[in-house]
């Protein structure tokens, strides 16, 4: 969720959150090579997926109740496949070079990674209170 020791204030405090921005930063410098046909399509694409990642992150993290956050989290992950998908299509295109396609799908399974932590980590304390209250 947040480095050990870190106090979270809000969501730019969380690690996934981070990374998936700097996952946005690198789709929008990749996508810049795109052939210029592509502005509409893949290249919005990617960018819209990317962008919908930490956007989701932030925007359930901003939202009252722990059911709102887990929707929300489910949403970002959904966004972090289609960013995928769009991967790889990229590099079949060869608009991706092999190099450039494996470190983004290095950091799409790094966000992937931290998302199904948090994910294991919200389910556990939205069942720890079910229990409590019973």
């Amino acid at each position: 969720m947040a480095p050990r020791g870190t106090v979270i204030r809000d969501f730019k405090d969380l690690e996934v959150w981070q990374r998936a921005v700097e996952l946005v930063v690198e789709s929008y410098r990749i996508t810049k090579s795109f052939p210029s046909e592509e502005r509409y399509g893949l290249i919005a694409q990617v960018r819209r997926a990317a962008v919908s990642v930490p956007s989701n992150i932030a925007e359930g993290r901003g939202r009252f109740g722990l059911r709102s956050f887990l929707y929300h989290l489910s949403v970002s992950s959904g966004s972090l496949m289609e960013l995928e998908t769009q991967l790889v299509i990229a590099e079949r295109l060869q608009y991706l070079t092999p190099a450039d396609a494996q470190a983004l799908m290095e950091r799409t399974a790094e966000v992937r990674r931290l998302l199904a932590g948090m994910v294991r980590a919200l389910r556990a304390k939205q069942r720890r209170a079910v229990t409590d209250s019973q």
